[in-house]
């Protein structure tokens, strides 16, 4: 009898657990596949930027703020990315715990800030996943033996990958790794493998290239012997051949940087995401 009613116990206990899961608010979508990797089905994760979107320029919604009432765990980037999140949480009057999963990495610097965009170095994405696993862990130590096997089995497939990175650079000759970029997002995939990522001269980000900026384009891929060109905010397919004919650099696809794609696109994970990017420098950049 007593064993009957154990297992009766046992039975509604596990839906009950079932239905407690962790609830987490990642600031933006990188963050949110590092976490539904590590959490599994023992979290509900809710990603603020989703998807497509630019975490810098985000402007919270009302409903941001409810569910980051709701939440047990906020984890966000750090490294002055989500200027617009303290206000949020304390709006909220959330009791949540702010995690931040870039803490134990050394900031580069970008202007007289700190660069934000740790991620694009995958050894630095190993420091955000641990981090991340140890915090799933403290906020619910029931399961932290499962977070923590889930946070080792991914941790292994990212030191996979950043072994791919780094044989796919290797493959390039040295003089050419070498590129232009519109971004300025890029500075720890440039520091951790190697490639040299150079702002076009002159020209904002903000806005489409003129005339006379490709003209300066064209001359500085000359005068530095830049073999490709990555500029994302040009929509004119001219522009960009003329600068292709002129100089012989090779004008690369898109590089993400900010955020993952839609379940669709070219990268809904951060897995995804560097293998596009490699891919798309290496098929610029090595021949």
């Amino acid at each position: 009898m007593r064993r009957l009613l154990l297992y009766v116990l046992l039975l509604i206990a596990s839906p009950l657990h079932a239905a407690e899961r962790l609830n987490v608010v990642a600031s933006f979508s990188i963050l949110g596949d590092f976490v539904r990797n590590v959490g599994g089905d023992r979290v509900n994760v809710t990603t603020l930027v989703g998807p497509d979107s630019d975490v810098h320029v985000y402007t919270p919604a009302p409903s941001d703020a409810k569910r980051i009432a709701d939440a047990k765990l906020v984890i966000v980037n750090g490294l002055g990315l989500e200027g617009w999140l303290p206000r949020l949480v304390q709006s909220a009057g959330s009791k949540a715990q702010v995690v931040t999963a870039s803490a134990g990495i050394a900031p580069l610097k970008l202007g007289s800030a700190a660069d934000p965009h740790a991620w694009q170095s995958v050894p630095n994405a190993k420091i955000y996943v641990s981090d991340i696993a140890n915090a799933l862990a403290a906020a619910d130590p029931d399961d932290a033996e499962f977070f923590r096997a889930r946070a080792k089995a991914y941790l292994d497939t990212l030191e996979a990958l950043d072994r791919e990175v780094r044989e796919a650079v290797a493959k390039i000759p040295l003089g050419r790794r070498r590129v232009i970029s519109t971004h300025d997002a890029f500075g720890y995939f440039a520091a951790e493998y190697g490639v040299q990522f150079v702002a076009p001269l002159g020209v904002s980000t903000e806005t489409e290239p003129s005339a006379r900026d490709i003209a300066a384009i064209i001359g500085q891929i000359k005068a530095q012997k830049i073999p490709a060109v990555f500029l994302e905010n040009i929509s004119d397919d001219r522009l960009i051949r003329r600068i292709a004919a002129e100089t012989g650099a090779k004008v690369g696809g898109t590089l993400i940087s900010d955020g993952l794609t839609g379940e669709k696109g070219l990268a809904p994970t951060y897995i995804d995401m560097v293998r596009h990017n490699i891919k798309a420098l290496t098929s610029a950049l090595d021949h």
